[in-house]
């Protein structure tokens, strides 16, 4: 029964890691951390969180759409895109937060990250991210 156990979360994991890889988190130079870890990357982008451990500003940037988008919700924010939206929604109508920029493309996203001190955003993992840097999720 162990036996089976482990080759199954060997096989999950296996599965897992590759998907994982094929989303790509960057920052503006202005961050000050390298690493981020799963949970903190979720209450930045969840809005429930605008600064890093090191005290950096930050402020998420969103995709629109797209194979990155949704595996970067799924897998690290754990909502769909509507429900994430609804989210941010219930957040501007309580005064607590506003609506994160989000772009159509991973090169939008790069060239606003680039740009702007604090942002964080997510992009295909084969994107070209000139003039930020990747960050790795712990």
């Amino acid at each position: 029964m162990k036996s089976r156990m482990a080759v199954w979360v060997c096989c999950l994991a296996a599965w897992a890691l590759p998907a994982l890889a094929e989303v790509a988190v960057v920052a503006n130079a202005s961050v000050g951390v390298s690493e981020i870890s799963a949970d903190e990357l979720k209450r930045v982008f969840l809005g429930a969180k605008s600064a890093l451990s090191d005290g950096s500003a930050v402020e998420p940037v969103l995709l629109q759409s797209g194979a990155a988008h949704e595996l970067f919700l799924k897998e690290y924010v754990g909502k769909t895109d509507a429900a994430l939206r609804n989210h941010f929604k219930s957040l501007v109508f309580t005064g607590k937060g506003s609506m994160p920029k989000s772009f159509a493309s991973d090169a939008d996203v790069v060239a606003y990250v680039a740009k702007t001190k604090g942002a964080i955003g997510y992009v295909g993992n084969a994107a070209a991210a000139a003039g930020v840097k990747r960050l790795s999720v712990k």
